[in-house]
């Protein structure tokens, strides 16, 4: 311990801080005086405070003015011992820190109390006791920056008569019991694994979203696809059928201007002959069943039977075309032209029973074959 005329005071810890922590030995008076920078002196005049002696040179009268107190106006760090604490839900912790104050009134410092340094240290201990137990053990880690603000704010309001201002509290460790430190850390396995399941859950359902979309739009296109190909092949058997359709009428124009040329109609006669003969080869081929002419030994009555089929079909349509042209109604006259053809065609070709009105036909043969 040392002893100053001031008061007791504690010796200086021996661990942070330096020698700023503790209140200076007084010099001696020799009528002038020096002060340092950031430093503050105390002056009595025959054991009556005096004055406050700031940085620079000051006179003093010795034996009469004496320096009681000199204080250092810097901010210093205390470090506050370990201590045992109770949490509200009933853990007991170890927990330290570090206190930054500073001197603002050297006069209330020297005579507000005995010992302002170690006065401030026991109170910022006291009041971390207390915040502590106004919190659980899990709000202790989360919320250091409150827990300090709070510890700060209660101490300057006890330390504002001591001459001391505190400037911030910083909690340095937090020591929990062996087992809740245990418990703790599997809390926290817990945690990760659960938010490692939710992760990859949420992974598995953003991968089947994101399938489920890609075979929504596949099906989209191949519908629309399918409905080009359906609208392109239409538009090709439409055209194909104009076309088509187009080459046969042109054909037939060709034909009906060449039957009214000179040898047109020898022509004709060819091609409904050959015809004729081409479709008994037909029927022959495709069936078991075969229809045969009577006169098959006669190919010219043969040829002479087709025309007189193709006369009537070609004289039927003229009708036909005349009918439609005059606008005339359906009446005697209309009828009277087939029974016309019907009896020019008998002289050519003899009428063979059972053979509709009009159309000849010779005697068939039926083979199975």
């Amino acid at each position: 311990m040392q002893t100053f005329s001031g008061g007791v005071f504690p010796s200086a810890p021996t661990t942070g801080g330096g020698s700023g922590l503790w209140p200076k030995t007084p010099p001696s008076n020799f009528g002038v005086r020096i002060v340092p920078e950031k430093t503050a002196m105390v002056v009595e005049r025959f054991g009556k405070y005096n004055t406050t002696l700031l940085s620079g040179i000051h006179i003093l009268i010795p034996l009469v003015d004496r320096i009681a107190y000199v204080h250092s106006l810097k901010e210093e760090a205390i470090p506050i011992p370990n201590q045992s604490a109770i949490t509200k839900d009933n853990v007991s912790i170890n927990i330290d820190g570090v206190l930054y104050v500073r001197i603002v009134d050297p006069f209330l410092a020297s005579y507000g109390v005995e010992n302002p340094l170690f006065a401030v240290v026991q109170l910022a201990q006291t009041t971390m006791r207390s915040e502590l137990g106004k919190i659980t053990l899990d709000k202790t880690f989360e919320e250091r920056d409150t827990l300090n603000s709070n510890i700060v704010k209660s101490i300057n309001e006890a330390a504002t008569a001591w001459g001391l201002e505190c400037l911030r509290y910083e909690i340095r460790d937090i020591s929990p019991p062996a087992g809740v430190r245990a418990a703790m850390e599997m809390q926290a396995e817990a945690e990760r694994r659960k938010r490692a399941k939710i992760l990859e859950s949420e992974g598995q359902k953003q991968s089947t979203i994101n399938v489920s979309e890609g075979e929504k739009q596949m099906v989209i296109l191949a519908s629309e696809a399918s409905m080009k190909q359906r609208i392109n092949q239409a538009m090709g058997e439409a055209e194909a059928i104009l076309r088509t359709s187009e080459a046969t009428a042109t054909g037939l124009r060709t034909i009906a201007k060449s039957l009214n040329e000179k040898s047109g109609p020898d022509a004709a006669t060819l091609r409904v002959a050959d015809s004729y003969l081409q479709a008994f080869k037909a029927i022959a081929k495709e069936g078991n069943t075969m229809l045969l002419p009577a006169n098959m030994a006669d190919p010219a009555s043969m040829v002479a039977q087709a025309m007189s089929v193709y006369k009537t079909v070609a004289g039927g349509n003229a009708k036909s075309g005349r009918a439609r042209a005059s606008g005339a109604s359906k009446g005697s006259a209309v009828q009277q032209e087939p029974e016309k053809d019907r009896e020019g065609s008998s002289h050519d070709e003899p009428r063979t029973s059972g053979s509709k009105e009009g159309m000849p036909v010779s005697p068939v043969t039926k083979l199975s074959v």
